[in-house]
């Protein structure tokens, strides 16, 4: 087990499986400009690291993310139209990477997610949620829009157009509870025990095939947008055929009937 500190974010290492941890707990780890860059670099990098498999994602103290930190000074040469365009877009591209990843990521969710930070948890594969759990779309509360940071493609598509709409359009708190119901979370488990249900599950994720892993995270990402069945079933069918033909298939083939453990080798 190895630890990586990077200022604002913390990358601990368990195997094959990293615990990203944001790191500004005096901020509600609200994202600032090295917070950003950390992000966009970690989970930028994790397509060539076929070592890493699952990714853990929390925060340090008493909330997972506040969003933006609004009180950060940003002032330089740029003007402001195109210095808030830039933190829009360095801000976009950590989600837009989080989906692109091929490792899962299973979000800890724990106080506030508020903004952005909700946004890092929809981006999210798995999402569990400790009783203090809250969340809220908080653009529209400080005069902007309401549709930010991909929560318009998210939300509907997670808990449907009216708690979408209603979050969205009033930057309303949602509970653990609420998000349970709505299917936002997938379970809520009491804060100290959600490290290791999250481990626990990243464990289930780690006895499939490297490969299978991989291409069904993507075969996922893909059929959300899926223009239609046949579509869907076309882009299950590719994955199908390549992983029946690895070395993996036969291997868990093999376990399976021979009720073993498989010892993959991404062949």
């Amino acid at each position: 087990m190895t630890d990586e500190a990077k200022g604002e974010l913390i990358v601990e290492r368990r195997g094959a499986v990293e615990i990203a941890t944001l790191n500004r707990p005096e901020r509600l780890n609200a994202l600032n400009e090295g917070l950003v860059e950390a992000l966009n670099a970690y989970f930028g990098g994790l397509a060539e690291r076929k070592d890493v498999r699952v990714v853990l994602l929390r925060g340090a103290g008493r909330g997972f993310c506040a969003g933006l930190d609004i009180q950060e000074d940003r002032a330089g040469d740029e003007t402001p139209v195109l210095r808030t365009l830039r933190t829009q877009t360095d801000i976009g591209n950590i989600y837009r990477r989080m989906r692109a990843c091929p490792q899962p990521i299973i979000a800890l969710g724990h106080g506030a997610a508020a903004g952005g930070g909700l946004s890092l948890l929809l981006a999210s594969d798995v999402r569990y949620g400790a009783p203090s759990f809250r969340c809220n779309a908080a653009y529209i509360r400080i005069g902007l829009g309401g549709c930010d940071m991909a929560s318009s493609y998210f939300l509907p598509r997670l808990v449907g157009a009216s708690l979408a709409s209603e979050m969205i359009l009033t930057g309303r708190f949602v509970g653990a509870e609420r998000a349970l119901a709505a299917g936002l979370i997938s379970e809520i488990v009491d804060e100290d025990k959600l490290l290791d249900r999250g481990l626990a599950l990243a464990e289930e994720m780690l006895a499939t095939s490297p490969w299978g892993l991989r291409l069904s995270k993507q075969a996922l990402n893909l059929n959300i947008d899926a223009p239609s069945l046949e579509a869907a079933m076309a882009i299950e069918d590719r994955q199908q055929v390549i992983l029946s033909a690895t070395e993996d298939y036969k291997e868990a083939l093999t376990a399976f009937l021979d009720k073993r453990p498989p010892e993959y080798r991404e062949r």
